[in-house]
């Protein structure tokens, strides 16, 4: 896994990116659930990454996920995993 600066896709440098072979992953480390206004920044941040680079996203969270986040953001294909 290779940490990638999210500046080359138009992202806040706040944003934590990690790349493998085959994705790349937007990492959220909070105790905050994560919820739809959270989920449609994510789909905006997913985009940016994919006009450049043509992966699958996916979002690496230990915050709880709403169910209709899950819901939204499994639609548009970025999976959900479990930091922990």
């Amino acid at each position: 896994m290779n940490s990638v600066d999210p500046k080359q896709f138009g992202l806040s440098p706040r944003t934590y990116l990690i790349e493998n072979k085959n994705s790349i992953s937007i990492i959220i480390d909070r105790k905050s659930r994560i919820i739809m206004k959270d989920g449609k920044k994510i789909l905006d941040q997913a985009n940016s990454i994919q006009k450049i680079k043509k992966k699958a996203i996916t979002l690496l969270t230990s915050a709880p996920v709403c169910g209709k986040t899950k819901i939204f953001l499994s639609e548009n294909d970025i999976n959900i995993k479990s930091l922990v």
